[in-house]
């Protein structure tokens, strides 16, 4: 079998298969957002529920969250990102293209890490290795300035007479203001987690790569609260527990996976590293993990004037938690796991999707829509007692098989008439296409063993 290596492959499967459309498409779209489409809405979902599966009901001592998009002004200055969250952007004089500097050196020198760099830097890199726009060829390059990525709006009936409010341009934040709320009601004691699953917005000037890099995408984050003296043990542990969730869960090919390390910490960091996936377009980062020590909690704690310590009942003592982060793209892990499983096998596309990640695991066809219709039918409406169902009656049953191949459907139940005589079904699988004559009776029990 052989994998795409055109990103342009993936995107229109997404749109021709009902998994991705542009958004607000009939008007000709709003640059780089998306709708997901009827299998989109499923895979993601499955997405979502093995890693609130794995990061917070089977995580030791771990709860959920779901805190607003909306909040507080002073959330984001305690943060620091009303005053640092920003790109460095320059304009290209010939042809007005507004690009980040950071990303046009890591694009024209890939082994570069230009992530961190101060203005002069960046420019002074630019100037010396004679870089171009990549629009117009020319370089003719005004001076790098900061841009903030925050979407901004105001709460009130007017905006002379209101407060400015952003939305939220990550989700972590809800479970580090709700830290006391949270250990307080569940009676936790640390170590324990907080994990969110939600929307987050930034206002991005170079977004691209299909679903890769959106102004709106999705994060799963689970923040763990801990003793600093346990807190290196507690990342090495978070990094083997990504992997094991994308390798093992999520059945990605351990080959396209690797973990980079940051050459430069923030201040307050004693490590952080990111998970990166082989795209077709190259490495790109999908997950984070980061020790990022008592520095937001402390941060809080300055600028509300409201304790975030922990009372330590055994020892007596009061301490801000030291906090082991773990971020999830949502949407990269989407398009990941399309590349990964994406493949051509002879005249048949493929998509060799887990069976617990397909967006429907069974697909029922009747070979006769005449006179097996209503047998079909009832057998649907059985296996959706207990799994994800299609239903497809029309064309060719090898037409039909190889629709559900590309969707990535893992099993299709097909009913012809010896069905009607010995009350038996023909079960065909995805990967293998083997065909096994299973009872009626049986099916639910089958296809659950073979998941």
């Amino acid at each position: 079998m052989k994998k795409t290596e055109n990103i342009n492959t993936i995107i229109n499967l997404c749109k021709t298969r009902g998994f991705i459309f542009a958004g607000s498409d009939i008007y000709d779209g709003l640059a780089n957002t998306w709708d997901y489409g009827p299998l989109g809405v499923e895979l993601k979902n499955k997405i979502k529920q093995l890693w609130w599966k794995e990061f917070v009901l089977e995580n030791h001592n771990s709860v959920g969250i779901d805190g607003g998009i909306l909040m507080n002004r002073n959330v984001w200055v305690a943060s620091g990102h009303v005053s640092g969250f920003s790109d460095p952007l320059m304009d290209c004089r010939g042809c007005k293209s507004r690009l980040r500097a950071d990303k046009l050196i890591e694009e024209k020198f890939p082994d570069v890490s230009a992530d961190g760099w101060d203005n002069q830097r960046l420019l002074d890199y630019v100037n010396q290795h004679d870089i171009k726009c990549p629009v117009c060829g020319k370089r003719d390059w005004t001076d790098i300035r900061q841009f903030n990525l925050m979407f901004e709006t105001y709460r009130g009936v007017t905006k002379d007479n209101s407060a400015q409010i952003f939305l939220r341009p990550e989700t972590a934040q809800s479970e580090y203001i709700n830290f006391i709320n949270v250990q307080r009601a569940m009676r936790l004691k640390i170590p324990f987690g907080i994990g969110q699953i939600g929307k987050a917005f930034r206002n991005e000037i170079t977004p691209g790569n299909f679903i890769f890099r959106t102004i709106e995408f999705e994060q799963m984050e689970h923040q763990l609260f801990c003793k600093d003296e346990d807190a290196l043990r507690e990342y090495q542990n978070y990094k083997q527990k990504t992997l094991a969730f994308y390798t093992q869960t999520l059945g990605i090919s351990p080959e396209n996976l690797r973990f980079r390390d940051h050459e430069k910490l923030v201040f307050y960091a004693k490590a952080a590293c990111d998970a990166e996936y082989l795209f077709p377009f190259g490495w790109g980062e999908i997950n984070g993990t980061h020790h990022r020590g008592i520095h937001d909690l402390s941060s809080h704690q300055k600028l509300s004037g409201k304790s975030m310590e922990y009372f330590d009942p055994i020892t007596n003592q009061k301490f801000i938690p030291t906090v082991i982060e773990s971020s999830h793209g949502v949407d990269r892990i989407f398009l990941a796991l399309l590349c990964d499983a994406y493949h051509i096998d002879g005249d048949r596309t493929v998509l060799k999707l887990k069976p617990s990640l397909a967006p429907y695991t069974v697909c029922v066809l009747p070979l006769q829509k005449k006179d097996l219709s209503e047998t079909a039918e009832k057998i649907f409406r059985n296996l959706q007692k207990h799994f994800s169902v299609s239903y497809d009656e029309s064309g060719s049953i090898g037409k039909r098989y190889f629709r559900q191949d590309e969707i990535g459907t893992p099993f299709c139940v097909t009913i012809d008439y010896d069905t009607l005589k010995d009350g038996t079904v023909t079960v065909r699988e995805r990967d293998t296409t083997e065909q096994t004559r299973i009872k009626i009776a049986d099916l639910p029990k089958y296809i659950t063993d073979k998941q």
